[in-house]
């Protein structure tokens, strides 16, 4: 497994803007990653993800400021492939979840890092989840 990248789900991305249960877990991720001990890796969706949840929660004007943290915050945003797709579809049927839930968990399985997810009953059965909150 790779320590070096983290893939996180767009549950823990809420976590960031949303003083909840896993907050400070969360945060600790965002803190690792500013020092340099983490790369976090993301599906492309995990934006629109996050930013949908946050303008639903929070307002139009939350969710513009979560526009101007994704500018600045060094994700790393991995866009669709068939391999991810393949993968996301596999883990869907096995775990019985939606492929939105599935696609992060096709990426930390193809990158072999572990994913933060806040999301149980997407991911507590994935072998490399850590799940936070």
């Amino acid at each position: 497994m790779s320590d070096r990248y983290a893939v996180v789900d767009a549950s823990v991305g809420v976590k960031w803007f949303s003083p909840e249960s896993g907050h400070d877990g969360a945060v600790d991720l965002l803190r690792q990653a500013a020092l340099g001990e983490v790369v976090l890796v993301v599906p492309d969706l995990f934006v629109y993800e996050v930013l949908r949840t946050v303008r639903r929660k929070a307002g139009a004007d939350a969710a513009r400021s979560v526009v101007s943290f994704f500018a600045e915050a060094g994700l790393v945003t991995v866009p669709p492939s068939r391999a991810l797709l393949e993968g996301a579809l596999d883990y869907a049927e096995k775990a019985g979840c939606d492929v939105y839930d599935a696609c992060s968990a096709a990426l930390a399985t193809a990158l072999g890092a572990p994913l933060y997810s806040a999301d149980r009953r997407a991911h507590s059965r994935h072998p490399l989840v850590r799940l936070i909150g």
